[in-house]
C-alpha cells in the first residue's frame, strides 16, 4: 500500500536532514496562539449577542477612528485585498453597520461610513475587547508584555520586506 503524499512528506521531516523543531519556533506557537483568541473573541460576541465577525470588528473600529475612508485605504489599513475587502463591506451593508458613498470628486472612488447603527454595535464590543484584552493579559508582567510586542514588530517587520520585494 502506497503512502499518501502527505504523510510522506511529514515522515521525512522527521529525518536528521530536514528536522523542524516545531515546539520551540515561532511560527506554530503564533498560530495556534491566533486561533485561540480568534476562538474566544467569536463566543464573547456570540454570548452578547452581537452579530460580528472579527474582520468586521476591524472595520468598524477603523471607521470609528476615521469616517469616511476610502475602499483601497480600509484594505491597506485591513491587510485585506480590495475583493476580499468587497465581500465584506457587502455583508456589513446588509447588516446596516457600513454604508458606501460614491466620491464627488472621483466616481470610481467609494467612501465607507458607519451608520447610527454600526457606531452602536461598535460601542457594545468595546467591554467584550476590554475583558478579551484582561483575560489574554491576565498573570503576564507588563516587561512581558511589552517584549511580546517588541517580537511581533519584529516579526511583521520581517514579512514586510519580503512582500516589498514580491
Amino acid at each position: 500500500m502506497q503512502r499518501p503524499r502527505v504523510l510522506l512528506y511529514f515522515c521525512s521531516m522527521n529525518s536528521e536532514k530536514n528536522n523542524i523543531d516545531f515546539e520551540n519556533s515561532i511560527g506554530p506557537w503564533l498560530g495556534q496562539t491566533g486561533k485561540i483568541v480568534d476562538y474566544f473573541f467569536h463566543e464573547s460576541f456570540k454570548s452578547k449577542n452581537i452579530d460580528l465577525t472579527k474582520e468586521q470588528m476591524i472595520v468598524l473600529k477603523k471607521l470609528h477612528d476615521q469616517d469616511g475612508l476610502n475602499q483601497n485605504e480600509l484594505a491597506f489599513l485591513t491587510l485585506r485585498n480590495k475583493s476580499s475587502l468587497t465581500r465584506l463591506l457587502s455583508k456589513m451593508e446588509i447588516k446596516k453597520y457600513i454604508f458606501r458613498k460614491q466620491s464627488k470628486e472621483d466616481k470610481r472612488i467609494k467612501n465607507v461610513y458607519l451608520t447610527p447603527f454600526g457606531k452602536e454595535i461598535f460601542e457594545k464590543t468595546k467591554p467584550v475587547i476590554q475583558n478579551l484584552i484582561t483575560t489574554m493579559e491576565q498573570n503576564i508582567s507588563l516587561e512581558e508584555k511589552q517584549q511580546i510586542i517588541k517580537t511581533f514588530k519584529k516579526i511583521q517587520t520581517n514579512f514586510r520586506s519580503k512582500i516589498e520585494h514580491i
